[in-house]
């Protein structure tokens, strides 16, 4: 693995894992009865989420076109590879790390309720005070936590399989498209442009079907009609689906790009 590559692994984790805590954010909500305010606090890290994106993306196109020139690039499957394992790495972490990101949430709230302010929140973070709180909240998910997860859950199975297939595409959707690219050179730009194909669909998965089933269970938690246990065993559902969903983005890699370089062909 050469700097370049690692350097991709490395936005590829960062955009994946905050992704990840995303759940995180909602059993803070559901604790401190703040949800609006958790989410805008996490906003702040889906900023740096957007900035990795932002930079992912030409470095990833590069690579593809440099190796293209050059004629060498016989290894950018195995790149593509190392980038998916970054996510379901990143997926992962993401998921033991829920206890631990909710108490740091949960803390963010209730300093932002007597400050309001976003820079102090940031100052107090990186103030000794806040990595100290950061190593005292640091926690594995209980195993009482993990024995729960057999004891039936408020959402539909099917939903849970549902955010396994658009957690896949959106994971193999920008990565199937660049490497089409690489497997009809001649129409690389057509390629890149149908990724929206393929996130597209997944979007419709996660906002149609898949996010208002937590939502409303997250309002059910809130008027009482939930226990909190209970919420926090389908988050924990959620989040392993997310982990399946990345590794099943494996084996969707080749087929997908096969498919977009051939409906870049097909395009009048």
């Amino acid at each position: 693995m050469d700097a370049q590559l690692f350097l991709l692994c490395v936005l590829t984790f960062v955009i994946h894992l905050i992704g990840a805590l995303a759940y995180a954010v909602r059993i803070a909500g559901v604790r401190t009865r703040r949800i609006a305010m958790s989410f805008a606090l996490f906003n702040v890290l889906v900023l740096l989420s957007r900035t990795s994106n932002a930079f992912q993306g030409p470095f990833l196109s590069k690579r593809i076109e440099t190796n293209l020139t050059a004629g060498t690039g016989g290894h950018l499957l195995a790149d593509f590879q190392w980038l998916m394992a970054s996510a379901s790495l990143a997926a992962l972490v993401g998921a033991l790390a829920i206890p631990t990101a909710q108490r740091l949430f949960t803390r963010a709230v209730a300093h932002f309720q007597v400050h309001r302010s976003v820079p102090k929140l940031l100052m107090h973070a990186f103030a000794k005070g806040g990595l100290s709180y950061v190593r005292q909240s640091a926690a594995l998910p209980s195993p009482s936590h993990l024995k729960g997860l057999k004891q039936k859950i408020d959402v539909p199975v099917r939903v849970i399989v549902m955010n396994v297939l658009a957690q896949a595409l959106l994971t193999v959707g920008v990565f199937a498209s660049l490497y089409a690219g690489y497997l009809a050179p001649d129409l690389r730009v057509t390629a890149s442009q149908l990724s929206s194909v393929i996130n597209g669909v997944a979007t419709i998965l996660l906002f149609v079907l898949i996010d208002p089933s937590l939502s409303i269970m997250t309002d059910d938690v809130m008027e009482g009609r939930v226990s909190e246990p209970a919420f926090r065993r389908a988050v924990i559902w959620f989040a392993g689906s997310r982990v399946a969903g990345t590794v099943l983005a494996q084996a969707l890699l080749v087929p997908a790009a096969m498919a977009i370089a051939q409906l870049a062909r097909m395009i009048p």
